[in-house]
């Protein structure tokens, strides 16, 4: 049974390719279950634009089998997938592009980073991962950059013709200008996670943590913050806690990763505006927790 959250999720950003891919999802589980000897477990809750669960093989190895509709960005994951190895996120262990599924090592005992109640040693870890996923780019390769993900706030000026919309004029435009100076800056450009945040980060054996869900990304290793920056925030994230928080961890970024304060704060405000209007670009409403974490790290020191 496929949850009907889900299932409206991806008739949302999907379409009629979406639609289709649902009738397909039990059929395609099935031979999976076949071709790589496993045994399927209920779906993880809650699912968000992939279908994912629990699952054994044969000989008794804990696995996930993943399944998304076959588009650019789980090409990109699976071949970021194989280019890691293993090394710092899990392991990729069969894959069928054509059905988009990917069978992947079950982290155990899975817990996520942002169950770990300490923000500060939460920071911490994810610098320490970032470092350890950053590696040189392939010289050919089909990973999406970051400049051709930013263009997305040129689709926001489009849909209204012009103008900004529901969105805050100023807040876009901040991110506007500052979305040209970073992608100008001279920085080598490296293969990025592209989704870095606390969920996507598990408790694992074979290494205390292990990353999860790559995008497989080409760019300013600066960008990987964003993601981290703005998750898991308490409410409202415009009081005082929120804010305090962000600025620790613009402050504690800079320092473990070597960038300049501005620079982490930057890509966090950026990338919050952009996140926003993928929110209104998939679901048709503004991210406005998104937009609010952009308007308090505006406001944080350098």
């Amino acid at each position: 049974m496929v949850p009907e959250r889900f299932a409206q999720r991806i008739v949302e950003v999907h379409g009629a390719d979406g639609v289709a891919w649902l009738r397909r999802l039990p059929t395609i589980i099935a031979d999976c279950e076949q071709r790589w000897s496993l045994r399927i477990g209920a779906p993880f809750a809650p699912l968000s634009y992939n279908y994912a669960a629990p699952g054994v093989r044969t000989d008794g190895t804990a696995v996930v089998l993943k399944v998304g509709v076959p588009h650019p960005e789980l090409m990109s994951e699976i071949e970021s997938l194989r280019l890691y190895a293993g090394d710092g996120i899990v392991r990729l262990l069969q894959f069928d592009c054509n059905q988009g599924a990917l069978l992947l090592e079950r982290a155990m005992p899975g817990t996520s980073l942002a169950e770990l109640g300490d923000d500060e040693a939460a920071t911490s870890i994810a610098a320490q991962l970032m470092r350890q996923l950053w590696r040189p780019v392939p010289p050919e390769h089909i990973f999406p950059s970051v400049a051709k993900w930013a263009a997305g706030l040129q689709r926001l000026r489009a849909q209204f013709d012009g103008t900004t919309g529901p969105f805050p004029r100023a807040l876009v435009e901040q991110a506007e200008t500052l979305f040209t100076q970073l992608l100008s800056a001279k920085v080598a450009p490296v293969l990025l996670h592209g989704d870095l945040h606390h969920e996507n980060i598990l408790a694992a054996e074979r290494d205390p943590w292990l990353a999860i869900d790559p995008k497989g990304l080409v760019g300013d290793p600066g960008y990987e913050v964003g993601a981290f920056l703005h998750n898991q925030l308490p409410d409202p994230v415009a009081g005082a806690k929120a804010r305090a928080i962000l600025q620790r961890r613009v402050d504690q970024f800079g320092e473990e990763l070597g960038f300049e304060r501005a620079r982490v704060r930057d890509w966090g405000l950026a990338l919050a505006v952009l996140s926003a209007w993928w929110t209104y670009e998939d679901h048709g409403y503004v991210g406005e927790e998104a937009l609010a974490c952009a308007e308090v790290l505006a406001t944080v020191k350098v």
